[in-house]
């Protein structure tokens, strides 16, 4: 994975979190803190170097965002607005074409 697919990875993974931490203190949401910190860990695990083979790594985060990603579409159309899940929706999809064309 090369530096600037990496460091998307890492923006991604703190907006994750933050977006998380957010649901929780506003919404009292506890899901929304285990999901994210859930996925982000996933994430973590995949942007370390030396845990797993560089394009299984790769493959493995857009898996897990593509995941991410449908759980906010499903999110988005279910409560019909945009904030947050359709904003994270957004994210995700500029943070998968970034890395995606990144490690091109």
């Amino acid at each position: 994975m090369n530096h600037f697919a990496n460091t998307v990875l890492w923006v991604y993974i703190v907006l994750l979190l933050a977006g998380g931490l957010i649901g929780f203190y506003k919404a009292k949401s506890q899901v929304s803190l285990i999901a994210s910190a859930s996925f982000a860990a996933l994430l973590v695990l995949t942007a370390v170097p030396g845990i797993f083979e560089r394009r299984f790594a790769m493959d493995l985060s857009n898996v897990i965002m593509a995941v991410v990603l449908v759980v906010f579409a499903i999110r988005l159309a279910r409560t019909k607005k945009f904030m947050p899940s359709g904003l994270m929706l957004v994210v995700t999809l500029v943070a998968l074409v970034c890395r995606n064309l990144a490690g091109q």
